[in-house]
């Protein structure tokens, strides 16, 4: 039977990548959603306008919303499907792409309520990375001495029935 670790790293993992799976797909195309794919589109502009370094470097809002899309997919579909250590970079590039976002929420001022999901999600993929870094848990015959008398007393009886500390 699996550990409740393993069934928690993979609910989350699954969970987050098709999340992210989904979004990353209303920002490339309209197919799922014509209403949010519009609402992205509107919503890099305004990223885009209120950074205006980006200009400087000839990112526009079409480049930066199909790129965090393109990378939300793929980071997605690793999270998704992939087992082992590719899981683990692809939630940490995930993380710091709604770390982006929510720059980007800040920075036009936008309100707590549009960006929300950015926050539990982040959390949630905060959670996953610790959970799946988390060293495993040795079996309690290696974690603990085999016998009491083993472990190294602070503690030894003198001749005399007296207690010494060494």
């Amino acid at each position: 039977m699996a550990s409740p670790r393993t069934v928690t790293i993979v609910a989350l993992s699954v969970a987050l990548g098709l999340f992210f799976v989904f979004m990353g797909t209303i920002k490339l195309t309209p197919r799922l959603s014509k209403d949010a794919y519009n609402e992205m589109k509107r919503a890099y502009k305004s990223y885009v306008r209120a950074l205006p370094v980006l200009k400087k470097l000839g990112i526009n809002s079409i480049i930066l919303r199909k790129s965090i899309g393109a990378l939300e997919v793929a980071c997605g579909i690793v999270m998704t499907l992939v087992p082992g250590r590719p899981k683990d970079v692809a939630n940490f590039f995930l993380l710091l792409l709604v770390l982006v976002v929510l720059f980007f929420h800040q920075l036009v001022g936008d309100p707590l309520k549009r960006y929300a999901h950015a926050l539990v999600f982040g959390i949630l993929l905060t959670c996953r990375l610790l959970i799946a870094r988390k060293p495993e848990e040795r079996s309690e015959k290696k974690a603990l001495p085999e016998s009491a008398e083993e472990q190294p007393s602070l503690y030894e009886k003198a001749p005399q029935g007296k207690v010494k500390v060494s």
